[in-house]
């Protein structure tokens, strides 16, 4: 099985700080709660680094899911609801210049 692979320089990387209040996560689920971030666009690739760690619950990863919208996935495995840390996020974006076929295919 081959894959394909689509390459492209970076155009600029930036960090943002940003006040973001998560929802409660209920037991035993995975969720993806969104939130506005003035700036982002779809295609940027996005880190977000809370501003601790909550027990209980794992942030599993993010995405662009809309201009100036980030989605970021809670997992919760334990027998209670636990609330992800609330306050300043610090979010990596990354956007990329232009694309170009890539030079080698992933087997």
């Amino acid at each position: 099985m081959s894959s394909g692979v689509t390459a492209g320089n970076v155009f600029s990387q930036t960090v943002l700080e940003v006040s973001l209040t998560p929802s409660t996560v209920l037991t035993i689920t995975a969720v993806e709660q969104t939130f506005t971030v003035p700036g982002v666009k779809l295609g940027d690739h996005v880190v977000v680094n809370p501003p601790g760690t909550t027990s209980g619950v794992v942030q599993c990863g993010a995405r662009v899911s809309a201009a100036d919208t980030i989605a970021i996935q809670y997992v919760n495995p334990t027998v209670g609801s636990v609330t992800p840390l609330a306050g300043t996020h610090r979010v990596l974006v990354t956007r990329r210049g232009g694309t170009a076929a890539a030079s080698r295919v992933l087997v």
